[in-house]
């Protein structure tokens, strides 16, 4: 396994201690997005570093920054299910019409999610 993937492994890791540690919520979330910004200045195409970094954006609020992030994997033509779901997710947040982000929902259906990669955190009841 490379460096890379090992390192995309670790923050797959980190990112699921937040849940469990949400008093240090931002300082994870800090922690994790100088180590994909590291990885993507090391491979500007990474596409899992890309749906993980706009992941953690998502979960931060910072929708307009995540759906950048998102658009690049799209655009290097990324098959990855989290993909899809994590843009779907933004769409919501973002209160973008509803086909638009059900097209993404359909699109993940047939799709394989990535060991590499994670979902945004997504709670139906905040919309």
């Amino acid at each position: 396994m490379n460096n890379i993937s090992r390192r995309l492994e670790n923050v797959k890791k980190l990112q699921a201690k937040r849940w469990e540690n949400e008093d240090h919520w931002d300082e994870i979330n800090d922690l994790l997005i100088k180590e994909l910004d590291e990885i993507l200045l090391i491979e500007p195409e990474n596409t899992s570093a890309l749906i993980n970094i706009g992941a953690i954006y998502s979960d931060m609020g910072e929708n307009e920054k995540a759906v950048d992030y998102l658009k690049a994997a799209l655009a290097l033509g990324s098959e990855d299910k989290n993909l899809f779901i994590n843009l779907a997710i933004v769409m919501i947040y973002m209160e973008k019409h509803q086909e638009e982000y059900l097209e993404y929902l359909e699109e993940a259906e047939d799709k394989i999610e990535h060991s590499l990669t994670f979902k945004a955190y997504f709670d139906p009841q905040s919309h």
